[in-house]
């Protein structure tokens, strides 16, 4: 399938007249559409709720859209939390979902009245400790073993196996937490769990949906707790590659309503909420990283050199991750050139393509890499010095709006203290 720039040359040579290039844009009427159509998919459950992962692009502005569609905010840290109160979403707007946590970290989670998520069974005596135990309460599955997606062969994984990862309780965990928690006061228990990221499968929702959905039978019935919701957490990939396959949310919702028709509905479980903690799928394909074409190099291989780097888009970098490339203006010029399209850092992998055909690039030409929406800004960092670069979103009726700032070397500086030094 086609990928096509939501960023036209002109918007984005608008867009640069205010904001100098490299910067992140989004997509309003994008991001809308599509929490609408995941809130239209799981409309069969009254009490479903998307709880958007807070790490993939943590921006005020963003959460904000999101939050007027019906989205809560799935966080993991202090300092999400505080993002969250910033914009004014607190109480069961929060899932807290977090590992080797802070004693401040809990601390402001209880504050906030978020739904807090145990991610280890030593975590229920310390959230007895540290804030006590809320009415509502919620524990971090983990199966053990790999994770094989129906009887296909290949085994979609993230964190090696689930029996390898770091995240979780066992089911004998999870039953002596609840019976525990509900013995210092818990009244209504959520389970969840995440084995698998970015999965391009119509089936992994509704897979994992199944297992949860027998354990919620389990616990209920061994323990006697009222299991309120059931997180299916993250995982629905994107079609980072044209030829992808590309998820049908409408498929996986309705694959996970014959999952709770089948299981929970006969065990007089039919009122548990659905929730879910999606990121990448949420904003992903509504973003972009624009850069310039400033420098080429024709040695063993031809190289195009941009004013952005692995400090702006990590993922290429850290993972060997596809981000489709469009050159603006020249989108249906042959791809008849083959480059490396890199950046400046002092690292070889510091490249965003490798080998890729693309039209031919002319210094000064506009790149726009798709698909930079979550995990892109929010994985930056400052190595070589470089500065992380603005955000900017694009409106619904067009017109753009800057939503951060780039950073300067003031920010760079400022948590350094100078005082001993004589800077004459």
């Amino acid at each position: 399938m086609e990928k096509k720039p939501f960023l036209t040359l002109e918007q984005a040579k608008d867009i640069i007249n205010d904001v100098p290039t490299p910067f992140h844009v989004y997509d309003e009427k994008g991001i809308r559409d599509n929490a609408r159509a995941l809130y239209k998919a799981f409309s069969w459950n009254k009490g479903y709720k998307e709880y958007f992962a807070v790490k993939a692009t943590p921006n005020p502005y963003i959460m904000k859209i999101l939050h007027e569609e019906g989205c809560g905010m799935d966080c993991s840290s202090l300092t999400e939390l505080m993002l969250c109160e910033s914009c004014s979403i607190t109480g069961s707007n929060i899932m807290f979902s977090s590992n080797v946590t802070p004693v401040e970290d809990m601390k402001k989670a209880y504050e906030l009245g978020a739904n807090i998520n145990l991610d280890d069974y030593t975590h229920v005596e310390f959230i007895k400790k540290v804030c006590g135990v809320p009415k509502t309460i919620c524990c971090r599955y983990n199966p053990g073993g790999i994770f094989k997606l129906g009887d296909s062969k290949e085994k979609i994984q993230v964190m090696d196996n689930p029996g390898d990862a770091k995240y979780g309780m066992t089911e004998e965990q999870m039953t002596k937490a609840f019976l525990e928690l509900k013995a210092a006061g818990a009244e209504e228990f959520g389970i969840h769990a995440f084995l698998a990221s970015n999965t391009v499968s119509n089936d992994y929702y509704p897979e994992l949906a199944s297992i949860l959905f027998k354990l919620a039978v389990r616990l209920h019935e061994n323990t006697g707790v009222h299991i309120k919701f059931v997180n299916l957490s993250g995982g629905i990939g994107v079609d980072y590659k044209p030829d992808d396959f590309r998820n049908d949310i409408n498929v996986i919702g309705e694959g996970v309503h014959k999952k709770f028709d089948e299981i929970l509905v006969p065990a007089g479980m039919g009122d548990v909420e659905i929730y879910t903690e999606l990121g990448r799928y949420m904003l992903a394909p509504y973003g972009a990283l624009v850069a310039k074409a400033i420098h080429e190099k024709h040695i063993y291989k031809e190289y195009i050199g941009l004013d952005a780097c692995a400090a702006n888009l990590m993922r290429p970098a850290m993972y060997g991750s596809y981000h489709h490339v469009t050159v603006l203006g020249k989108e249906n010029a042959p791809c008849d050139h083959k480059y490396d399209v890199t950046g400046g850092l002092c690292e070889n992998n510091d490249k965003f393509a490798i080998d890729r055909m693309l039209p031919k690039i002319d210094l000064g030409d506009l790149i726009y890499i798709h698909d930079t929406g979550a995990h892109g800004f929010s994985m930056g960092y400052n190595y070589n010095g470089k500065l992380r670069s603005a955000e900017v979103l694009l409106c619904e009726d067009g017109s753009h709006k800057l939503i951060r700032r780039a950073e300067t070397p003031k920010d760079y500086f400022a948590t350094f203290d100078f005082s001993e030094f004589d800077l004459g």
